[in-house]
C-alpha cells in the first residue's frame, strides 16, 4: 500500500511538472499559461492527451513530435522528473502537513525560476515578488519560523545581494548581477528566515564558481561568460528545506 502511494505521489508530481513546463515556456514571452492548450512549439499542432502523459509520452514518442518529427526538448521530461522527485521527498519528510504544502509550492516556484533563468537569463517578477509576500504570510503557519524572522530574511536576502550588485557595478562599471537575483534571495529569505540566507548565498557562490571553472577549463569560455545564478540559489534553498540544521554552519551563538 505504501509503495503504491509513493508511486502515486511521484506521478502526481510529474503532472505538476508538466504544468511547470508550460510556465517555463510561456511566462518569459508573457503568454497565457491557461490557453491555448499544449501544442508543439515547432508545428503548433495541439497535443493529444495520450501524447501528453508525463515522462511516458516522451519515451513512447522517442523524443520527437508525432506530427512534424522535430525533437522534443529534454527540458520537458527533466522538469517532470525533478518535480515528481521533490514532490515525493516533501511527502516523505513532511507528510500531508501545512509545512509540507508550503515547502512544496516554494520548490515548484524555484524550479520554474531556475529553468527560466537557465534558458532566458531572467527571473520573472511575477513569481519572485508575490513569492516574497507569500513567504511572509506562510510564516504564520510554519512552526519554526516567526513573522519577524521571515521579514528579516526578506530584508537581509534582498539587501545583501543589492549591496553586492551595486558594489560590483561601482567597481566594474557594468552589471554583474541582475535585480532578479536580489528579489529571488529576498523570496528565499522570506520562506526560510534570515538565518538561512548566509548558507544559501555561500553555497550558491561555491557551486556557481565550480561550474564556472568547469566551463572555462573544458568549454573554453572566458571569465565574462554569463552564468545564471538563480539555479544555485535554488539548490541552496532546497537543501535547507530538507537539511535545516545546515544553517548552523554560519551561526555562532
Amino acid at each position: 500500500m505504501e509503495i503504491g502511494l509513493n508511486i502515486f505521489i511521484f506521478f502526481l508530481g510529474t503532472i505538476v511538472g508538466s504544468f511547470l513546463n508550460v510556465c517555463i515556456y510561456r511566462l518569459p514571452e508573457k503568454k497565457s499559461i491557461i490557453s491555448p492548450g499544449s501544442h508543439c512549439p515547432h508545428c503548433h499542432t495541439p497535443i493529444k492527451w495520450y501524447d501528453n502523459i508525463p515522462l511516458l509520452s516522451f519515451i513512447f514518442l522517442k523524443g520527437r513530435c508525432r506530427y512534424c518529427q522535430k525533437p522534443i526538448s529534454w527540458q520537458y521530461p527533466l522538469v517532470e522528473f525533478i518535480t515528481g522527485f521533490f514532490t515525493f521527498l516533501i511527502y516523505y519528510c513532511y507528510g500531508f502537513s501545512a509545512t509540507g504544502i508550503i515547502y512544496l509550492f516554494f520548490i515548484y516556484a524555484l524550479i520554474v525560476i531556475s529553468f527560466i533563468d537557465l534558458k532566458w537569463q531572467i527571473i520573472p517578477d511575477v513569481i519572485s515578488i508575490p513569492g516574497i509576500f507569500c513567504g511572509l504570510l506562510a510564516s504564520f503557519l510554519l512552526p519554526y519560523l516567526s513573522f519577524k524572522e521571515a521579514l528579516y530574511g526578506a530584508l537581509l536576502g534582498g539587501g545583501i545581494l543589492f549591496i553586492v550588485a551595486y558594489g560590483y557595478y561601482l567597481i566594474k562599471k557594468k552589471e554583474g548581477m541582475g535585480g532578479g537575483d536580489v528579489k529571488l534571495l529576498a523570496m528565499i529569505g522570506a520562506f526560510l528566515g534570515w538565518k538561512a540566507v548566509p548558507f544559501v548565498l555561500f553555497s550558491a557562490s561555491i557551486t556557481g564558481s565550480m561550474i564556472g571553472i568547469f566551463w572555462i577549463l573544458f568549454y573554453g569560455k572566458d571569465r565574462n561568460f554569463p552564468i545564471p545564478f538563480a539555479p544555485f540559489l535554488a539548490l541552496g534553498a532546497i537543501w535547507v528545506v530538507f537539511f535545516p540544521k545546515s544553517i548552523n554552519l554560519f551561526l555562532f551563538y
